[in-house]
């Protein structure tokens, strides 16, 4: 049966590549991005009657209501929500701005919350669906200069925990799918902000942007190839909640969970007197 498939960030990495696996499986797809051009150059030699390109800023909510509103009236349904849309901030935490801070969160958290927002009734009234949510490493594990964007990708897995418990009634599975390095556009100029060094204490450390910079187009994930699993991850009855999209993802986060149990474990009998009374 044919699925219909709202993606946002569709204009390059892996929301080009997974807007492109799901036509290929013969299914229908809403590719959304701020960029409509952008969209439509990515996916102009697989357009046809099965894409539709509609502009969607997930920053502004109003614009995820009315984008979801125009999937159902194109495609009559929203089957699979795929929340790529982000960038990266990266640099020191001490050096960051709130207001940067604050932006990253607005976009790589609240974007995926005001889209959930407004294709969740739909799914609802379906009695079915299913949400993947793309997060990182760095929403799994720490990871240096990327304290921002790791905190909204650690929310975003926490938000997907969450709304799975409670919509799973309805028919609603989610899957947080987080990957390692991949060949997309998050490190490229247009998609990335370093901070610079500015406290005398981090200045002889290498900065964000030296750390970073090298690896834009140089990442081994291949995009399409992790296009071509969220299609196979669809399909199934029960998906991972969790899915680490990389052997580097598993290899990486593998060990600090299990540090982070055996922390857990070496600690249970303080964390037992901890609830004790007095």
């Amino acid at each position: 049966m044919s699925n219909v498939w709202f993606i946002t960030g569709a204009g390059s990495g892996i929301g080009a590549a997974t807007a492109r696996a799901a036509l290929a499986a013969g299914n229908r797809v809403v590719a959304t991005g701020r960029n409509t051009d952008k969209v439509r150059k990515a996916l102009e030699d697989v357009a046809g009657d099965n894409l539709v390109v509609i502009e969607l800023d997930v920053t502004d909510e109003a614009q995820a209501h009315k984008a979801a509103s125009r999937a159902v009236d194109a495609f009559g349904r929203i089957d699979v929500l795929v929340n790529n849309a982000g960038y990266s901030l990266l640099g020191n935490f001490e050096d960051m701005r709130t207001s940067d801070i604050q932006e990253q969160m607005q976009t790589n958290f609240f974007g995926v919350v005001n889209v959930m927002r407004a294709v969740l009734p739909v799914m609802r009234t379906q009695r079915a669906g299913r949400i993947i949510n793309i997060s990182s490493v760095a929403g799994v594990i720490g990871i240096r200069h990327c304290a921002a964007y790791g905190a909204a990708k650690f929310a975003v897995e926490g938000l997907t925990f969450s709304v799975a418990e409670e919509v799973a009634q309805f028919g609603i599975k989610l899957t947080v799918v987080s990957p390692g390095f991949f060949r997309t556009n998050l490190l490229d100029a247009g998609n990335v902000r370093y901070v610079p060094n500015t406290l005398e204490d981090y200045a002889s450390e290498p900065s964000a942007e030296a750390a970073y910079s090298a690896y834009d187009g140089q990442q081994t994930g291949n995009p399409a190839a992790l296009g071509h699993v969220l299609v196979r991850l669809s399909h199934m009855d029960n998906p991972p909640m969790q899915f680490m999209a990389g052997a580097d993802a598993v290899a990486a986060v593998t060990p600090f969970l299990k540090s982070r149990l055996e922390e857990i474990q070496t600690f249970t009998e303080l964390s037992t007197e901890s609830a004790g009374s007095f």
